[in-house]
């Protein structure tokens, strides 16, 4: 049975953007966080600001079928028209926010599978919460239940993380970790990673920043074989 693997890349409005009650919100839950940090709380302030669909944005979605291979990247291009492109096999297609949320509930009408890696606690509510911030309403609860039996035989969400860790029974580190101990191909590198989408973006790596989304799916898709393979009875 195919499932759709899901991945979202995600940044920070502009800081100069944000009002001063806003700011002040986010300084004093920073200082909180920081009491010994050498970067200041404004600093730390700016740069979590992708973390919350309050003051982040979805800059890239991506999605592959996990018997194809076959998928997509929506990814943001602001100011700038880009044609279509591919990256391995994946269609590149810049769009905005809102349209590629669309084109996700749209296709998620043909699955009743979906896989992410630390989805429950950050990817699915975050698109959740855009979508509704746009005025869109999610088709699928894919927040329903943490453990697969209770959620809805139309929208199961198959998280690798709290699979892989037995519901939280042990630890793992990221995706890089897991995938290194199963002799799968790395997404994250040196050049970029989650933590760096906000540069990239605010620098224009537009399509910088879809490719590397693409490698974090091809890299979940090919965790979720492994587990299915070999740690599914």
């Amino acid at each position: 049975m195919s499932a759709l693997v899901i991945d979202i890349e995600t940044a920070g409005e502009p800081w100069e953007n944000i009002d001063e009650q806003t700011k002040k919100i986010l300084i004093k839950r920073a200082e909180y966080q920081l009491p010994n940090s050498e970067t200041s709380a404004e600093e730390y302030a700016e740069e979590m600001l992708g973390i919350s669909p309050l003051t982040g944005e979805i800059v890239a979605l991506g999605l592959i079928d996990t018997s194809t291979s076959k998928g997509a990247v929506y990814y943001q291009t602001p100011g700038k028209k880009v044609p279509d492109g591919e990256y391995k096999g994946l269609k590149l297609h810049s769009c905005t926010e809102k349209e590629m949320l669309e084109r996700f509930w749209e296709l998620s009408d043909r699955y009743t599978h979906f896989v992410t890696y630390s989805g429950r606690s950050f990817d699915i509510p975050y698109l959740m919460i855009r979508s509704a911030i746009h005025g869109i309403k999610p088709k699928k609860d894919l927040m329903r239940g943490r453990y697969i039996y209770q959620q809805s035989p139309s929208a199961i969400h198959v998280d690798l993380y709290d699979q892989l860790t037995f519901y939280g029974a042990m630890r793992l580190g990221g995706l890089h970790t897991v995938c290194r101990a199963f002799g799968i191909e790395s997404p994250k590198s040196d050049e970029i990673d989650g933590s760096k989408v906000s540069e990239y973006f605010r620098s224009g790596k537009y399509k910088e920043i879809a490719e590397y989304n693409a490698g974090d799916l091809f890299a979940t898709k090919d965790l979720y074989n492994k587990w299915k393979e070999l740690l599914v009875f």
